[in-house]
């Protein structure tokens, strides 16, 4: 293994050396700061309390008046963990559970039910949701972004399905990106270690007197990790442009990505040929927003996705999805009203793999919903909202989708808030028509959507000058949890239960230039089969159970002298007990050095006390060491 180690230095470091010595080289010719590139110095706590939120309410509100556990990561916060993946930047929530569980691969969700392919969390791109239909989750492995171009993300745990439809039952992931018109100019960033290797770059300008638009491109190499049963590298190429133009009263954005992966072909086990895994696909987004007044506008929105994925392990599907949505906004005396309506269209095309099949391999579905949400200003201090959404699928017809929310201002920079709501989990493919070798696992054909009946409780305020904090309780009260009957397996809905806990986080401006933030949450389950259930397995799926009872993450960030930052984050996660994986505690730090008002150098290291960990199976993460530049005129 420290062969392999060496090794992989050894192939970064010339190069790497090379573009950073280039690099400075390019910053030595700028005499001025650009505009795009990022100060030193965060946001101010009343900056950060006052930022703009709009996955709440699906209208611009401020943080502080939002009644939902949210979370924001701020372009500042992604900059300064040295993240180089989407999926790595979101190990600074701690509301969220990720967990790496190969070179590419993470398993990701709130509030429990963690898995690679975990299903009760939506995560949307600009508004474009990044599920697959084939089991209502994500592969973590395909989806990523510029994340020099990232403005926000936006966290909430909790149910957001009255506005954000199925799915969206133990949270949402809101990743906004910057304007055009805010990313001017050329940048180039290039980063390499003893994992991994990354090189990015974009260009921006305007092409009208109110029109922008900004091209990137990306490439990536991630090496294997240790003690892994097959090879699990991967090499990685990504490019796409963003367009802006309009005026105050109607914008327009068109946006798209295109994406290709493989990894090392992985030879054969017991006869079968596993070859590689490849990924390709791309998608085209289109936004119109109208301003009608002061009090009223709305937002038409369309966009098309399609990807490949060849994995003869499991399945290799072929899949294009096309989704339009309309929603409108007006502001009536103490109401403020929004509603909308949208169609989704699914199809796809799954080949066979050895453990994994579809029947039918071919299959098209459909989607429509309809949602209204009004919130009324009772008092001053109090506001109530109350909304619903009703969604159709082809699996199970119409589902409603409520939810009722309490707010209450106590004081300037205090609020409490309450909601109660119901979400569903609707059915996938992988519950309808998966089907295993010799037919030992079945889809099942009258396999109901899962149902969450949500209480929760929370604060959010500054209870000093110099301090945040929020705090969740919550209470999921779970219905008709996927399991499965004696061999041969049919899937149904016998599992039942709470699940409840506690989230918070909070922030401290020590002094000045040093901050303090961090996290912690707990919860439980007490999940139990329905009577006459025949599950074998029972509440010990591992798609139920393997969830660390606690969490917690602090992160320090120093500014010190005029142009250097210190960054630490130390996260300890509690043991899995199904796969059985012990409870582990990183630190992870990074230094960084302007070296030039247009040029950032900085050096990286993860699990600094750790030689290595697993943190979801068997496969050990090594120590991570990463050195970057990256250069903006």
């Amino acid at each position: 293994m420290a062969e392999r180690r060496v090794w992989a230095m050894s192939r970064v470091r010339q190069p790497v050396a090379a573009a950073i010595l280039a690099l400075a080289g390019l910053a030595s010719s700028a005499d001025a700061q650009p505009a795009n590139v990022p100060k030193l110095t965060e946001l101010s706590l009343d900056e950060l309390a006052n930022l703009e939120v709009i996955s709440v309410s699906r209208r611009a509100e401020s943080l502080a008046d939002a009644p939902a556990a949210i979370l924001i990561l701020t372009a500042e916060d992604i900059r300064r963990s040295g993240a180089t993946s989407l999926a790595e930047a979101l190990r600074l929530a701690p509301n969220l559970q990720v967990a790496r569980s190969d070179a590419t691969q993470y398993a990701i969700s709130a509030r429990g039910f963690n898995n690679i392919i975990a299903n009760k969390l939506l995560i949307m791109v600009d508004g474009r949701t990044i599920y697959t239909p084939l089991f209502s989750g994500v592969f973590w492995d395909q989806q990523d972004v510029l994340l020099e171009d990232v403005e926000r993300i936006e966290i909430i745990s909790g149910p957001g399905a009255t506005l954000w439809g199925a799915n969206a039952v133990n949270g949402v992931i809101n990743i906004i990106t910057r304007s055009a018109r805010d990313t001017l100019g050329a940048l180039v960033s290039v980063g390499g270690g003893n994992e991994d290797q990354n090189a990015s770059l974009r260009y921006g300008r305007a092409f009208s007197r109110s029109g922008h638009v900004r091209v990137y491109g990306k490439a990536a190499h991630v090496d294997n990790t240790a003690e892994n049963t097959l090879p699990d590298s991967r090499r990685w190429l990504q490019g796409g442009f963003r367009a802006d133009w309009g005026n105050e009263r109607a914008d327009v954005t068109l946006q798209g990505d295109a994406y290709t992966g493989r990894s090392p072909d992985r030879g054969r086990i017991a006869g079968y040929e596993l070859g590689r895994v490849a990924l390709s696909g791309g998608n085209l987004l289109g936004r119109f927003t109208r301003r009608l007044s002061e009090r009223s506008g709305f937002q038409f929105q369309a966009y098309f996705d399609h990807y490949k994925r060849e994995e003869r392990i499991l399945f290799q599907p072929d899949a294009n999805l096309f989704d339009v949505e309309f929603q409108h906004d007006v502001r009536l005396s103490r109401h403020r009203l929004v509603w909308g309506t949208g169609y989704r269209h699914g199809s796809d095309d799954v080949q066979d793999g050895i453990l994994v099949g579809f029947r039918p391999t071919q299959r098209s579905l459909n989607w429509e919903n309809v949602f209204a949400q009004d919130e009324i200003q009772i008092t001053n201090t109090v506001a109530v909202s109350a909304g619903v959404k009703l969604e159709r699928n082809d699996y199970t017809g119409w589902e409603y989708l409520p939810s009722t929310r309490l707010a209450w201002k106590a004081s300037s920079g205090q609020l409490l808030w309450g909601a109660v709501s119901r979400a569903v989990r609707a059915p996938a493919r992988l519950d309808r028509d998966v089907i295993s070798p010799f037919g030992t696992v079945l889809g099942g054909p009258n396999f109901e959507s899962e149902v969450a009946d949500v209480f929760e409780l929370g604060y959010r305020g500054r209870p000093t000058g110099v301090l945040t904090t929020s705090v969740t309780a919550f209470l999921h009260q779970w219905d008709k949890l996927r399991s499965g009957t004696t061999v041969p397996v049919l899937l149904e809905n016998r599992i039942e239960g709470p699940v409840y806990g506690v989230e918070a986080w909070t922030t401290w401006q020590v002094i000045g230039p040093w901050r303090l933030s961090g996290g912690a949450t707990a919860f439980r389950k007490r999940l139990r089969l329905e009577p006459g259930s025949t599950d074998p397995v029972g509440t010990n799926n591992p798609q139920l159970a393997n969830d660390p009872g606690y969490q917690w993450l602090l992160r320090s960030s120093l500014n010190f002298w005029s142009a250097h930052t210190l960054d630490t984050m130390v996260r300890h996660v509690g043991k899995l007990p199904n796969p059985s994986v012990p409870a582990y505690t990183s630190v992870d730090a990074r230094y960084g050095w302007r070296a030039r008002p247009n040029l950032e150098l900085s050096v990286k290291v993860e699990g600094l006390f750790d030689r290595s960990h697993p943190e979801f199976g068997r496969n050990e993460l090594e120590r991570r060491a990463l050195l970057q530049a990256r250069w903006s005129r």
